[in-house]
């Protein structure tokens, strides 16, 4: 069975084939990404208000473009013990409707980071899998948080890397570091592999279930 990851982005395509390794060679699934269809991909807006609503926005609006079991995922930003106007959510990049550039969203998450005294933050990761038009399997479980980080004030020296500013202010809880200052790998882990895991072994299972009727 071919299965799609309904993403454009290859390294996130490449992280959940490394991931899934284990049950797509137990269950002959082939996991392919949005690029390998090589057709036009139809624009999904994403305005849900949570990581599972944009999640699942995405993985109807390709089941109905290309009819193949397709799982999509999302993520959001959230502090801890911060009111609601200060929560991030999905919307990271886009403050009081305006879209941020790199240094604008260095600015406003290191001035929360003051007004706050530094800030316990996590990624709250939520999936979406549709294997026909009548099974559809969704989830947003603490397992598939991140492990929490610091959020600090005072932003990395480094020359900043383009795309990644939350990174430059980011420092990993137990060794103390910036995630600047991480192995990539470890800082592209942005969801805890047993939650995603424990997911898709359920899938699989009914799935195999629904193929044998059972």
């Amino acid at each position: 069975m071919k299965l799609l990851f309904g993403t454009g982005n290859q390294a996130k395509l490449s992280a959940m084939k490394k991931r899934l390794e284990s049950l797509t060679r137990q269950y002959d699934i082939e996991l392919i990404g949005l690029k390998d269809l090589k057709i036009d991909i139809p624009q999904v807006p994403e305005d849900g208000d949570t990581p599972l609503e944009n999640a699942h926005q995405k993985a109807a609006a390709y089941y109905e473009a290309f009819h193949i079991p397709v799982f999509s995922c999302d993520s959001g930003l959230y502090f801890d013990n911060v009111p609601a106007q200060d929560q991030p959510g999905v919307h990271v990049r886009t403050v009081n409707g305006k879209s941020l550039t790199d240094e604008e969203m260095i600015a406003h998450y290191t001035a929360l980071a003051q007004k706050y005294k530094n800030l316990t933050a996590r990624y709250k990761n939520a999936i979406c899998f549709v294997y026909d038009s009548e099974h559809l399997y969704e989830a947003m479980d603490p397992s598939m948080e991140s492990t929490p980080f610091i959020i600090t004030a005072k932003p990395h020296s480094a020359v900043r890397k383009k795309g990644f500013p939350i990174d430059s202010f980011s420092v990993d809880i137990q060794t103390g570091k910036y995630f600047y200052d991480l192995p990539e790998q470890q800082v592209d882990q942005v969801a805890v592999e047993e939650g995603f895991l424990q997911f898709f072994e359920g899938v699989f299972k009914t799935i195999q279930s629904l193929k044998k009727g059972v």
